[in-house]
């Protein structure tokens, strides 16, 4: 691999934040010591939740700490730290994120997506670990995909690459079909009443994830199109399911044009519950390593 873990030993702060839930954990060693989840109002104004944030990151912060991760799902100015259009955050628009938290603990900050982050933790803590070549794909309430590329992170110029599910497919694109809404508006049941009827062997719940897999083929081919991953980590709420419609996906993916890819391919489901603060606090790692390979 071309990065070091010799900076594992100091001691950094991975937050995650989504429309719902705020996560912060102090992270050293590959392990979370300590941390802490707290719902947020995600209809609050943006001072308000990132006074939530602050004093979050405040609960875990100590002198020992030399940096902070922050994934969120939205486009981020990564090399200013800037946020935008916070999806599921209407409030956040444009907010200077590296500025305001560098200027409150005085360590580094990272900001990245969410996708991002999750691809990055999958390479230094997760199932991409031995892997250069990387692509962690979040299926969930929306898709989109964090690229690994020569061992370090590859956000694109505009933090917009890895965003198949932008892409147009069938009526619409692949989010619609692949994202959590989408078994509400077709099926009129919710992604999680799905998967305990699905464990409980109903017929109808493996038939939906059956198609669900199907498509699901189509945005991995896409990825294998564009980017030919050694492997790719699915993760994300809808990765719980991953039993159920592993096969119908693999059928599709087979139908690849290049036979040969498919033998050197892994397609594995996440085993991180915790990845999305592993994850945010891997943008530090990542960083250091860009710097001493330069």
């Amino acid at each position: 691999m071309t990065y070091t873990t010799d900076h594992f030993e100091k001691s950094i702060i991975g937050v995650f934040l989504d429309g719902k839930l705020l996560m912060t954990g102090k992270v050293k060693n590959g392990e979370i010591i300590s941390s802490n989840v707290r719902k947020i109002d995600r209809y609050q104004s943006e001072e308000v939740i990132l006074s939530d944030l602050i004093n979050a990151v405040a609960d875990v912060f100590d002198n020992d700490v030399v940096g902070i991760g922050i994934g969120v799902p939205s486009l981020v100015d990564v090399s200013r730290g800037i946020v935008y259009k916070v999806q599921r955050i209407p409030s956040w628009r444009e907010v200077h994120l590296k500025d305001i938290l560098e200027s409150q603990f005085g360590v580094k900050v990272y900001v990245n997506n969410d996708a991002n982050c999750f691809a990055v933790g999958e390479m230094y803590f997760g199932k991409a670990k031995n892997y250069e070549n990387v692509v962690g794909l979040i299926i969930g309430q929306g898709v989109g995909a964090g690229i690994i590329f020569k061992g370090h992170l590859y956000s694109g110029t505009n933090c917009g690459a890895g965003e198949f599910g932008s892409i147009p497919y069938r009526e619409n694109d692949f989010e619609y079909y692949c994202s959590e809404s989408y078994f509400d508006e077709k099926y009129g049941l919710s992604f999680d009443v799905l998967y305990e009827r699905a464990k409980k062997k109903d017929k109808i719940a493996l038939a939906i994830f059956e198609q669900y897999g199907l498509d699901l083929g189509n945005v991995l081919k896409s990825v294998m199109y564009t980017i030919d991953p050694e492997i790719v980590v699915i993760g994300g709420s809808i990765s719980q399911a991953f039993c159920f419609f592993e096969k119908s996906m693999w059928e599709k993916v087979n139908t690849f044009t290049y036979k040969h890819t498919l033998k050197k391919l892994k397609i594995v489901q996440t085993d991180k519950t915790d990845i999305a603060i592993l994850g945010a606090a891997s943008l530090y790692y990542d960083a250091q390593n860009r710097s001493m390979k330069k």
